[in-house]
C-alpha cells in the first residue's frame, strides 16, 4: 500500500529545503509515496515546492506584524479569523487526503496542521532545526509521535522518550558538494587567482549584512577579492544598480537568490552567513571559515546560541548584527591573511558535520507508520 505523507511548514529557506530534503528521501524509500505539503499562501514554499516536483495547498496563515503602523495592527485583526479559517481548511484536507503521517518542519502553517492532524488522531512528527526550541514546537511537542532534533540537551523542551538525535536534513546537492572550486568560478563568472567570499544573508536576505556590502566596494578593490552576493528579494534592484555604477562587476557577484549554492559554497575560500540552523548544518558539511552575523529578529535570540556552538569550538567567528557595518570587513581582511587560521577553522566546522539527517527522520516516518 503506498505511504501517504504531508509535509507542512515553511516561509523562508531555513525550513523550505530540509522539507524538500525530507520529501526526497522518502520518495528514494518509497518510489509510490505519495507526498502532499501544505505551506502559508504567499510565502517562498508556494513557489520552491512546485519547482522541486511537489503538489503543495497553501493556508491564509500569516504571523504577528511586531512593528507598528496602521497596516500591521489590520493584519494583526485578521490573524483570529485568518487561523480559524486555516484549521477548517486542514480539516478538509486531512479527511481527503488520508495521510499516514504528518511531518512538521516550523513556520507558519506548521501550528494548524499539526495540530489538526493530532486532534483528528494522525501520527505526528516534528522536526526541531534550531539548539533552542520555537514556541509552536513546544506548543506541539506534546501531541508528536516523535521529535527529531539537531542539538543535545533539547529535554529541556520537549519529553525525553520522544527525542530522536537526527541532525538537520540539508540539500542533497549540498551533502554530496560533488561540484568543484573550478565549476563554481566558471558558473558564477569568478577569477580564479583572487580569494572568493560568499555572502548570505538567508533566503530573504538580511538588511545589515545588505547594507555592510554597499560599503564594501573599496574593501573589494583594496584587498583583491571578489564577492557572490545573495541579496534576497527586496535588496536586489539596489544592489545590482550599485555595483553597475560604481563598475562592480568584476570584483561583486549579485544574485537576489542563488539556485546553485553548491557551487557558490565551492568556489568560496570564506563564507559570510546568518546562523540559522540550517545554514549551519550545511556549513559545517561545507567545511569553509565562516563568519556568522546572527539576526537579532528572532525568538529568544536562537541564532546568536546556534553560532556560539560553533565559535566555542573554534569552528566560527561571529560578529554581532549591530557592530555588522563597522566589525565586518575589519575581522574578513584578517581571516582572509591568516592561512593558519582558515585551516584550523576548516578542520574544527568539518569535525561538526552530520551526513544523512533526511534518511534519519524518514527511518523514524518507517517506524511509525510501520
Amino acid at each position: 500500500m503506498n505511504k501517504k505523507i504531508i509535509i507542512s511548514g515553511g516561509g523562508t529557506g531555513g525550513h523550505i529545503f530540509p522539507a524538500i530534503a525530507i520529501a526526497n528521501a522518502a520518495k528514494n524509500r518509497w518510489p509510490d509515496a505519495e507526498i502532499l505539503f501544505i505551506g502559508a499562501e504567499g510565502r517562498m514554499e508556494m513557489e520552491k515546492v512546485p519547482a522541486a516536483g511537489y503538489a503543495i495547498k497553501g493556508l491564509p496563515i500569516a504571523g504577528l506584524q511586531r512593528q507598528l503602523s496602521i497596516a500591521n495592527i489590520v493584519k494583526n485583526l485578521q490573524l483570529p479569523f485568518k487561523l480559524i479559517k486555516s484549521h477548517k481548511m486542514v480539516k478538509n484536507i486531512l479527511k481527503e487526503f488520508q495521510p499516514d503521517i504528518v511531518v512538521g518542519v516550523g513556520g507558519f502553517a506548521s501550528e494548524p496542521t499539526l495540530k489538526t492532524a493530532a486532534s483528528m488522531g494522525f501520527h505526528t512528527l516534528l522536526q526541531e532545526q534550531n539548539s533552542y526550541a520555537g514556541l509552536t514546537n513546544k506548543i506541539l511537542a506534546g501531541h508528536a509521535d516523535t521529535i527529531c532534533v539537531a542539538y543535545e540537551g533539547m529535554e529541556r523542551f520537549f519529553p525525553k522518550e520522544k527525542i530522536v538525535f537526527t541532525g538537520n536534513p540539508v540539500r542533497k546537492d549540498i551533502e554530496q558538494m560533488n561540484g568543484s572550486r573550478e565549476e563554481g568560478i566558471a558558473h558564477f563568472n569568478l577569477n580564479g587567482d583572487k580569494k572568493i567570499v560568499l555572502v548570505v544573508g538567508g533566503s530573504l536576505g538580511a538588511r545589515s549584512i545588505n547594507n555592510m556590502m554597499l560599503n564594501s566596494f573599496g574593501f573589494a578593490k583594496t584587498n583583491s577579492v571578489q564577492f557572490i552576493w545573495q541579496t534576497g528579494r527586496h535588496m536586489y534592484d539596489i544592489a545590482a544598480e550599485a555595483v553597475k555604477k560604481n563598475n562592480m562587476e568584476d570584483y561583486i557577484k549579485v544574485h537576489q537568490f542563488i539556485s546553485r549554492m553548491d557551487l557558490a559554497y565551492a568556489a568560496a575560500d570564506i563564507v559570510i552567513s546568518r546562523a540559522g540552523a540550517i545554514a549551519i548544518s550545511e556549513l559545517c558539511l561545507v567545511g569553509k571559515p565562516v563568519v556568522l552575523i546572527p539576526s537579532p529578529n528572532v525568538a529568544e535570540d536562537h541564532q546568536t546560541k546556534n553560532a556560539m556552538a560553533l565559535v566555542n569550538k573554534g569552528a566560527a567567528v561571529m560578529v554581532k548584527d549591530v557592530e555588522c557595518d563597522t566589525q565586518c570587513l575589519p575581522l574578513l581582511e584578517q581571516l582572509l591573511n591568516d592561512a593558519q587560521r582558515q585551516t584550523t577553522m576548516r578542520e574544527a566546522i568539518s569535525a561538526l558535520a552530520m551526513k544523512g539527517a533526511a534518511d534519519k527522520i524518514v527511518d523514524q516516518i518507517a517506524k511509525i507508520i510501520e
